[in-house]
């Protein structure tokens, strides 16, 4: 018996519109579309688009000076922001992390000048950092307290330790082993710092954990739905935890790398580096409600946040003005992401 159609055979169906017969702009909508839906190209096409405008409207942006000036000054933000991703992955948020990097600072450097050890005084920076990135995240699982509140508390109380610790004095740093962070090499005309790098490794691994681990998996459902997740045996007091600990180690790296920047431990320093760092959070497309985002967006917004203060401040803008300027893109980033989730929803 042959297998071969035959006449008796339906026809088969009809197909009344191909690839090829969909118009071009329909074609070219869907494909904007679904690069719209791309959550790292709306950051990037703003990183682009602002260097694009500083360059043409002042002289000195495009010079391998700025360049790098800017990635020097993107240091501590960014590793400050890669922190706060994580917090913020889990619908929490850190208010604290600047002070606490500066407490960090004050320690090693504070250590170094009463004549101890270099190593010793990394350490117990990093340590204090840690302990207290634990205290906020003891309070936000243990005691359900909401992270706004916790955080806007630790900010008060570590300003003011670190103000008490300090005695209201700076400290030099002469040490080469906290100073080291920043020095660098030249690539081409640009002088990239250690710091650099080091960052990049930080963002690397953190990258590497969020998408291909478990406890990446974790912080996102968690921050996404966290009955959903504790129902399937997600243990979400502890993931939370977790973040507060690796993000205060990232804030501890942050004090070390602040020391490399500016080898000079002051207590008033970096007084707005939490702002900063959420801005760069936010710009960077990663979701104030949890469970969305990534660690690229948030290097892209560090990157934004280190071009749009400079290059304002190289066509003349107040700080005051560049402030509201910041503000008025944090605010837009939350309404596009509050609206992104509202569509979804429907």
């Amino acid at each position: 018996m042959s297998t071969s159609t035959t006449a008796a055979d339906p026809p088969p169906p009809a197909n009344p519109q191909t690839d090829a017969d969909v118009p071009r702009g329909v074609a070219r909508r869907e494909a904007l579309g679904r690069a719209l839906r791309t959550p790292v190209l709306g950051p990037l096409g703003a990183l682009v688009l602002a260097v694009v405008i500083f360059t043409v409207t002042t002289d000195t942006f495009a010079t391998a000076g700025n360049a790098s000036l800017v990635l020097q000054q993107s240091i501590v933000i960014g590793t400050l922001a890669l922190g706060q991703t994580l917090i913020i992955l889990t619908a929490g948020i850190d208010l604290a992390n600047g002070a606490i990097a500066v407490l960090g600072t004050l320690v090693m450097a504070k250590h170094v000048v009463g004549g101890g050890s270099p190593l010793t005084a990394l350490l117990l920076g990093i340590v204090v950092t840690v302990a207290l990135g634990t205290v906020s995240g003891l309070l936000v699982t243990r005691m359900g307290l909401p992270p706004f509140i916790v955080t806007l508390g630790m900010l008060t109380v570590v300003f003011a330790l670190a103000r008490l610790y300090a005695e209201s004095r700076s400290y030099p740093v002469s040490d080469r082993l906290l100073r080291f962070w920043g020095e660098g090499t030249t690539i081409g005309d640009v002088r990239v710092t250690w710091g650099t790098f080091l960052l990049l490794a930080v963002f690397a691994a953190l990258w590497f954990a969020l998408t291909r681990t478990s406890w990446g998996r974790h912080v996102y459902a968690v921050g996404n739905a966290p009955e959903a997740a504790r129902l399937t045996g997600i243990k979400t007091n502890r993931t939370i935890l977790s973040v507060y600990v690796v993000a205060g180690a990232l804030y501890g790296l942050a004090a070390w790398q602040a020391l490399g920047r500016i080898p000079n431990a002051d207590p008033n320093a970096y007084q707005t580096a939490n702002l900063d760092s959420i801005t760069a959070v936010v710009i960077g497309g990663t979701s104030l409600f949890g469970g969305r985002g990534s660690v690229v967006g948030t290097l892209i917004g560090a990157l934004i946040v280190g071009v749009l203060r400079s290059g304002l401040t190289q066509a003349g803008i107040d700080n005051l003005y560049q402030d509201l300027a910041t503000g008025i893109l944090v605010i837009v980033a939350v309404s596009l992401d509050q609206a992104s989730r509202r569509r979804a929803a429907r």
